[in-house]
């Protein structure tokens, strides 16, 4: 079963923060509040678009292909990440 990092809370729907990271292998753990990386606030179906993005070296033409959709459809789905972006930014500031 893969599990889901959750990005906000199920009681208020508030932004989440990491709290404590542990290492399996030395049993170490690292406490304090730390805000998410900003990638890591996207869904796996926006990470994914980022990670094949940089796969085709920032080529839209060649990500419409792989995804079969048409060049401004891909555009599209780039500039709404974007402007997640941009939005998710602009709240850690």
């Amino acid at each position: 079963m893969i599990k889901i990092l959750p990005l906000s809370c199920p009681s208020c729907a508030n932004k989440l923060q990491v709290q404590s990271l542990w290492c399996e292998r030395c049993d170490t753990t690292v406490k304090g509040l730390y805000d998410l990386p900003i990638l890591a606030s996207l869904s796996n179906e926006e990470q994914n678009f980022v990670v094949d993005f940089v796969k085709s070296s920032g080529s839209l033409k060649e990500m419409a292909q792989k995804m079969g959709l048409s060049y401004p459809t891909v555009r599209n789905m780039l500039d709404d990440l974007i402007t997640k972006i941009s939005h998710n930014q602009a709240e850690t500031k």
